[in-house]
């Protein structure tokens, strides 16, 4: 795309790995060929907003190998920036089919870790994403040290860990980053955010209707208005105005509005 409304590219957004759908397959193919352990992240309107408040989660994002788009609102960050969006990958839909491609019919050669939530929709997510298989799963409430103990007393040598993150943000980038560097082996750690809630079953997906026009964050807050008001009816005003901010400042700024505070 040309002719950017922004006066610099906002390098959170330039960070980020667009795909097409064509590419879908591709990508997870150059995933499975990595040697060296691997984040694959997604950012939202949430992820960014929480971003700019925190230098360090700021820099956990850009530390991510692969970042990929979810959302309206990363969409129109990417429109803005004079970058073309392409495709919506959010994890909810992309990791089932990544968990799937990677691990195939070669079961002995990867081994699953679950690591987020809480019991019973740990295990039952994990059951549904993972199928059949044999995983590993602890909670999400753990010391960033215990996901590196739990993941050493299961570690077989030899074998490819695929490890699906699911505390939410800032954490499980930050415990992503933590493994990956004490790893010495090819790996895939994937931040997925509610995943295990939603394969669970325990939070409902949006109707296709509202996932069709980019608008799962609406019917997410109608079922749990409580917890996800101040993600979405301050922050969405609070992430425009961290946009226009990021577009014509002199330089890349972290630091502003506190009124969001992680949903528990």
């Amino acid at each position: 795309m040309k002719n950017p409304l922004a006066r610099r590219t906002d390098p959170l957004i330039d960070k980020l790995k667009l795909l097409t759908e064509d590419d879908t397959r591709t990508f997870m193919s150059e995933l499975k060929k990595r040697e060296s352990p691997t984040i694959l992240g997604f950012l939202n309107q949430h992820g960014y907003n929480i971003a700019q408040r925190d230098q360090l989660i700021f820099k956990s994002f850009m530390q991510v190998n692969y970042l990929l788009r979810d959302g309206i609102g990363i969409k129109l960050a990417c429109i803005y920036n004079g970058i073309d969006p392409k495709a919506n990958l959010n994890g909810s839909d992309f990791i089932p089919e990544l968990v799937d491609e990677l691990v195939g019919e070669s079961e002995d050669c990867c081994e699953l870790f679950a690591m987020g939530t809480r019991e019973p929709w740990l295990s039952d997510g994990a059951r549904n994403l993972f199928g059949s298989r044999k995983f590993h799963a602890i909670d999400g409430f753990q010391e960033t040290e215990d996901y590196l103990k739990f993941y050493r007393k299961h570690h077989v040598p030899g074998r490819f860990p695929i490890i699906v993150l699911a505390m939410g943000m800032p954490k499980q980038e930050q415990v992503a980053l933590h493994l990956q560097q004490a790893m010495d082996t090819k790996a895939l750690l994937i931040c997925g955010g509610a995943i295990l809630d939603f394969t669970a079953a325990r939070f409902p997906r949006a109707p296709l209707i509202f996932r069709k026009f980019g608008l799962e964050w609406a019917f997410r807050m109608l079922i749990e208005p409580r917890r996800l008001f101040k993600r979405y009816a301050i922050g969405i005003p609070i992430f425009f105005y961290y946009l226009l901010r990021n577009a014509f400042s002199g330089k890349p700024q972290v630091a502003g509005w506190s009124a969001l505070k992680r949903e528990q």
